[in-house]
């Protein structure tokens, strides 16, 4: 566990509070793992007063940290990123988590930044947490938001991490997952392109419950014939207009027979 790993070997000078903030600007997560905003960096005291030589920006400007006091031997990177939840993390948390893992495994503190410090860095850290710890999302956010709990990242960072989750805490460019994630940026980039529904996504049901009991996916068949009706996943499913939906049981529309409500002119509105 991160919290186990307090002897990395990063000699940092005593203060008191442990992972009480630097003025305001930088709090320890972890040992040897800050948080920050754009003004941690402005300022190369606070990093020479916390030990800290690495550096982990995901903003949209890098940040000018040249050559001076407090700056010297620091090792940086730098992931170009809006606090928008159209923005495409995922494809960069297996390198920010091995910028993070490296840094701390040579006795390195480390920063990880963004301009507020309370969603592009948070997701981050919470992607880190994840994956070292094995955490689900839920469990690694809630732990960091009882650290920081001003700690908010945007509602498409959320889903991406989900999605890191589903991985196995690895991006894996031929899964299906990450194929269906790609789909969606490139429909929200050019929505012109972007498919109808072909399916219904509806809640669990009655019938449904022999297939799904002790798997986490899997096909939807009529319980009378048993031909498939479309599938389901606990973790989620992309529908064809690019939405992902969790859970998701989907029942495709070829496989149903649709009831049409018209109007008929003097009486009641009558079924066909």
């Amino acid at each position: 566990m991160l919290g186990a790993r307090g002897g990395h070997g990063c000699e940092r000078p005593e203060r008191g509070g442990g992972r009480a903030s630097l003025a305001g600007h930088l709090l320890e997560v972890r040992p040897g793992l800050y948080l920050g905003g754009a003004a941690a960096v402005a300022e190369p005291g606070l990093l020479r007063e916390a030990g800290i030589t690495a550096v982990l920006a995901v903003d949209s400007e890098e940040p000018d940290l040249t050559a001076g006091a407090g700056t010297e031997g620091l090792r940086r990177l730098f992931v170009r990123a809006l606090d928008e939840p159209e923005t495409d993390l995922l494809s960069h948390l297996d390198r920010c988590a091995a910028f993070i893992g490296r840094a701390r495994a040579e006795g390195r503190a480390v920063l990880v930044h963004c301009h507020a410090g309370v969603s592009r860095s948070v997701a981050v850290v919470t992607a880190f947490m994840m994956k070292t710890d094995q955490l689900t999302f839920e469990k690694a956010y809630e732990s960091l938001q009882t650290i920081k709990p001003e700690a908010k990242m945007n509602e498409g960072f959320e889903w991406q991490l989900k999605l890191y989750q589903a991985m196995g805490y690895e991006v894996d460019t031929s899964s299906a997952i990450y194929k269906q994630y790609r789909l969606q940026k490139v429909t929200e980039k050019y929505p012109g392109s972007q498919a109808q529904c072909t399916s219904y996504f509806i809640e669990p049901v009655q019938w449904m419950e022999s297939a799904l009991l002790g798997v986490m996916d899997g096909q939807l068949l009529c319980p009378k014939c048993n031909a498939k009706l479309g599938s389901f996943n606990w973790y989620g499913e992309q529908c064809s207009c690019g939405r992902w939906i969790t859970p998701a049981f989907q029942i495709h529309k070829n496989r149903v027979d649709e009831m049409k409500m018209l109007p008929v002119l003097g009486s009641q509105t009558r079924k066909i």
